[in-house]
């Protein structure tokens, strides 16, 4: 899960895939309150939801936008592994519409005006 503040990812939370596997993911129950709740008490937005196709580009599958009924307003980043780069794009999932969404990535040097 990602945090933001005014569009903007402040924080990066990992929570485990219950389930385990690379084709398949669901939240811990318990780490998912836990941050949501961490998110909601320093005042920030869930911004994003973020997950990985092994072996496909990263496009919502029908499971991730059937999962995306529970959580419409985040965005969902899915990084591509199938390449020989990864590839990340991120997505709005809203009542099961889906539409690609802009994503910057910042890659923590310095930027001079």
């Amino acid at each position: 899960m990602i945090s933001s503040r005014d569009g903007e990812a402040v924080a990066v939370y990992r929570t485990r895939n219950i389930h385990a596997s690379r084709t398949r993911y669901e939240l811990d129950p318990k780490e998912q309150l836990h941050v949501l709740n961490e998110i909601e008490d320093a005042g920030l937005e869930l911004g994003a939801i973020y997950h990985s196709h092994p072996r496909t580009e990263p496009e919502p599958s029908p499971t991730d936008v059937n999962l995306a009924r529970w959580w419409p307003e985040p965005l969902y980043v899915i990084v591509g592994l199938g390449g020989d780069e990864p590839d990340v794009r991120a997505w709005q999932i809203v009542d099961g519409v889906v539409s690609e969404a802009a994503l910057e990535v910042w890659d923590g040097s310095r930027v001079d005006t």
